[in-house]
């Protein structure tokens, strides 16, 4: 963890902080269907001001009240909701304790709010956006709409959008058969994200003030 509350994160994203997001659920409905899953990846800069994963959170949670359940959907990702096994919690507790652990990045890195980062990322958020509202959460430190989407970020950088495509390009390892719990790929994002920020730095497209010979003053 960086010790200085100004990081290089604070100007890298225009005072956003990076937290790489995914769910498992039980449907596409955001509305309708029931969360089932949530990881969220906070990142955090090494001595040489590469991006990397600094702490994961992790929660298997309850289905809310009346929630749908395709079935489609859990034979898909393999949960059954209702295994006590599980250990799951309730969306509202999930949500605070990851929210907890941003804000403290947030704190540390001086950073005004949070972005979401995920694959396909408008998926992720509808699904976040719509618990924080069944939860009556007022402080949701992650902006309501921006996001910041690694199958784009993959096609320009890699050539793929596929997630297990975008990965194995970069040279990242991925189990098929550990893919599609919300752990092991929002970690495998969270690589991802941090691989294709530190390629572009390292290719000498930031900080932008190293660019200024290759504007032209014409």
């Amino acid at each position: 963890m960086t010790d200085q509350p100004d990081s290089f994160l604070t100007g890298r994203f225009r005072g956003y902080y990076p937290v790489v997001i995914d769910v498992e659920t039980a449907g596409f409905n955001a509305k309708t269907d029931a969360l089932l899953e949530i990881a969220a990846c906070l990142i955090d800069i090494d001595a040489n001001k590469q991006l990397k994963v600094a702490s994961t959170y992790h929660f298997h949670v309850n289905p809310f009240e009346g929630a749908n359940l395709e079935q489609s959907a859990l034979d898909f990702t393999g949960i059954d909701p209702y295994n006590p096994l599980r250990e799951a919690v309730d969306e509202d507790y999930a949500l605070k304790e990851i929210f907890k652990g941003v804000r403290k990045q947030l704190k540390l890195h001086n950073c005004k709010r949070a972005v979401m980062v995920a694959h396909n990322a408008a998926f992720d958020m509808g699904f976040l956006n719509a618990a924080v509202e069944r939860s009556h959460i007022k402080r949701n430190p992650f902006h309501p709409f921006v996001s910041f989407d690694t199958t784009s970020l993959s096609a320009l950088a890699l050539g793929q959008t596929v997630l297990a495509k975008a990965c194995q390009t970069a040279n990242i390892e991925f189990d098929h058969n550990e893919a599609h719990s919300a752990l092991y790929d929002s970690s495998k994002t969270a690589e991802l994200f941090c691989y294709i920020v530190n390629r572009w730095q390292a290719l000498g497209g930031w900080p932008l003030s190293d660019q200024k010979h290759l504007v032209s003053t014409d």
